[in-house]
C-alpha cells in the first residue's frame, strides 16, 4: 500500500475527487491510501491563525511555519514515517511534474504532501523542513490542493492493480516517451466515418507497427519537443525523417 499524507487548509476539497473512479477502489482495496491533515489544527490561539504578513512589507500573506513543522511531526510519529519519506510542497516555484516523476514516487511506501496557499510559505519551511517541491505547470492556483489532486491520481494509476489492466498505463501518453496514437471502438463504422483498415485486420505485427508510427506522427506533429529525449530506433528516425521530407514537400 502506498500512503499519501496531506497537509491543507481545506481538506473537505478532497471529498468528492477521491471517492469516485479508480482513486475510489484503489482505496477500498487497500492499495492506497489518503490521509488528510487539516493545519489548522496545530495552530496555538484562538483564531486558529496559520497565516501572517510578510516581514518586510508585500502584498498578501503568508503561511507561518509552525503549524506546517509541527504538522509533520505529528504525522511521522503517529505513521511511523522514516527520514526519508519525501516532504513535498506543492508550488508554482516547484520542479515541473511529469509521468517521469510520477513513476519514481510510484514507488515509494509514503508521501507527504503540503498544500501551499496565500502568497506563499514561510521560507524557513523550504530550508529547514520540504524534501522536494512540485508545480504542476507555470500558472498560479488559489492553493496547492488541485495540484496535489493531479499529483495523487497521476501516481496511483502506476501502482499496480489500481488501474484495470496492467498494460494500461505501459501504453499511456509520455509513459513510452511518445504521445499515444489513435484509439478507436465499435462501431467499425459511424455516420460514414470509417476505422482504419489494419486495426480490423486481424494483424497483430502490421497493427503494432502502424501504432508505433501514428505514436511518432502524433508526438511530431503536437509535441516534437518530446521526440529529442525518446528512446528511438533507426526504423523510428527513419519515419520521421520521411514525415519531415513530406512536409517540406507538401508546404
Amino acid at each position: 500500500m502506498m500512503r499519501f499524507h496531506i497537509l491543507t487548509l481545506f481538506p473537505e476539497m478532497f471529498d468528492s475527487p477521491l471517492s469516485v473512479s479508480i482513486i475510489a477502489r484503489a482505496q477500498k482495496q487497500e492499495l492506497v491510501h489518503i490521509g488528510l491533515h487539516n493545519i489548522r489544527d496545530h495552530t496555538h490561539n484562538r483564531h486558529n491563525t496559520v497565516d501572517d504578513y510578510p516581514f518586510g512589507g508585500g502584498p498578501g500573506m503568508v503561511l507561518k511555519p509552525d503549524p506546517l513543522f509541527e504538522s509533520v511531526e505529528e504525522i511521522r510519529e503517529s505513521a511511523a514515517l522514516d527520514e526519508t519519506t519525501p516532504i513535498v510542497l506543492m508550488t508554482p516555484q516547484g520542479r515541473r511534474f511529469n509521468q517521469r516523476i510520477a513513476e519514481e514516487f510510484s514507488e515509494l511506501s509514503d508521501i507527504v504532501l503540503i498544500c501551499g496557499r496565500y502568497e506563499g510559505v514561510d521560507e524557513r519551511v523550504r530550508q529547514h523542513l520540504v524534501t522536494d517541491e512540485i508545480s504542476i505547470g507555470d500558472y498560479v492556483l488559489g492553493g496547492g490542493e488541485l495540484a496535489a489532486m493531479v499529483l495523487i491520481d497521476a501516481v496511483a494509476r502506476l501502482i499496480p492493480g489500481v488501474v484495470g489492466s496492467a498494460e494500461s498505463p505501459a501504453n499511456d501518453s509520455h509513459t513510452t516517451g511518445l504521445l499515444q496514437h489513435p484509439l478507436y471502438t465499435r462501431p467499425a463504422e459511424f455516420r460514414g466515418f470509417g476505422v482504419p483498415d489494419v486495426l480490423i485486420s486481424g494483424h497483430h505485427a502490421n497493427i503494432a507497427k502502424w501504432q508505433r508510427q501514428e505514436a511518432l506522427r502524433r508526438t511530431l506533429e503536437r509535441r516534437p519537443d518530446m521526440l529529442e529525449s525518446a528512446d528511438l530506433s533507426a526504423e523510428d528516425h527513419k519515419f520521421i525523417e520521411q514525415l519531415k521530407a513530406d512536409e517540406s514537400s507538401d508546404s
